[in-house]
């Protein structure tokens, strides 16, 4: 096992080691989850939860139980709201039953039918408002459950591969999430800040850790370009970034986000040991 500093919390992402390439098995995950001295994982089937707690690992970062791409049809849009309100009750309910500390959450696209982008667009302040109200129906419970709703600001910018980006996707402004999640006014309402989506968006990371450090719940890495490993490849320079959310007091988990391109086991070793700072 690496003996780590974790002035950073490190937690591995399944959907890189399962969804994306069937890589590991669940039981695996675990097991190299603990062989690099970590004790956390992220967005791991509901179905899935009982190998984690005989492993002694927690799912800090719970899954909204949409169908499908769960990033697709979101608060923003009142067609979905039905659906997603009650997919997103269930997850908190199951995370609060389980003693996880969040779920994720997402904009969705902007397009009026979710999957069809010449349906007309959703706009701005429609989907401030949209999201604000479908916020407002679950904080009440996610802050009775001790539940933190992670809302997630993703790229637009890359449409090279499914779940490198996201065309369409209505919450590629960090400003615009951030302005949803002041406007609800919860404690337990948050931003998921993606290092790697920040990137391609915005750059200027350490300002805009400075700038929403209050409101961010989680946060994700991956490399860019590429979403793939921490390595001298890409562009990002991550231990002073975790230097930065360490000093700012960041107490929530860094998940590492990254699909892997070589050996997995060795790439991952590698971006847990960067960001051991």
């Amino acid at each position: 096992m690496l003996s780590l500093k974790k002035n950073i919390r490190q937690s591995i992402v399944g959907w890189c080691y399962q969804a994306c390439g069937d890589l590991w098995s669940i039981d695996r995950l675990c097991e190299v989850t603990r062989e690099l001295g970590c004790d956390a994982v992220e967005i791991v089937p509901f179905e899935d939860w009982g190998t984690l707690k005989k492993h002694g690992i927690s799912c800090v970062l719970a899954p909204n139980g949409m169908p499908g791409a769960p990033f697709v049809k979101g608060l923003n849009n009142k067609a979905y709201h039905g659906q997603v309100i009650e997919c997103m009750t269930k997850a908190i309910q199951d995370t609060a039953a389980a003693g996880f500390p969040n779920v994720i959450a997402f904009t969705g696209y902007k397009w009026r039918d979710a999957e069809d982008p010449t349906s007309g667009e959703i706009s701005r302040d429609e989907c401030i408002e949209n999201c604000v109200q479908g916020l407002k129906q679950l904080a009440g419970l996610a802050e009775r459950s001790k539940v933190t709703i992670c809302l997630e600001h993703l790229n637009t910018r890359d449409g090279s591969h499914p779940m490198k980006g996201h065309p369409g996707y209505q919450g590629d402004d960090i400003d615009l999430v951030a302005q949803i999640i002041r406007n609800v006014e919860s404690p337990r309402v948050k931003m998921l800040f993606d290092v790697y989506h920040v990137q391609i968006m915005h750059g200027d990371l350490m300002r805009r850790l400075d700038e929403h450090i209050d409101i961010i719940g989680h946060v994700h890495v991956a490399g860019n370009p590429g979403r793939n490993e921490l390595d001298d490849e890409q562009e990002i320079n991550f231990p002073p970034i975790m230097r930065k959310l360490y000093k700012l007091g960041y107490q929530g988990y860094v998940g590492q986000e990254f699909i892997p391109t070589r050996d997995a086991y060795q790439g991952l070793k590698e971006a847990v040991l960067l960001c051991d700072v």
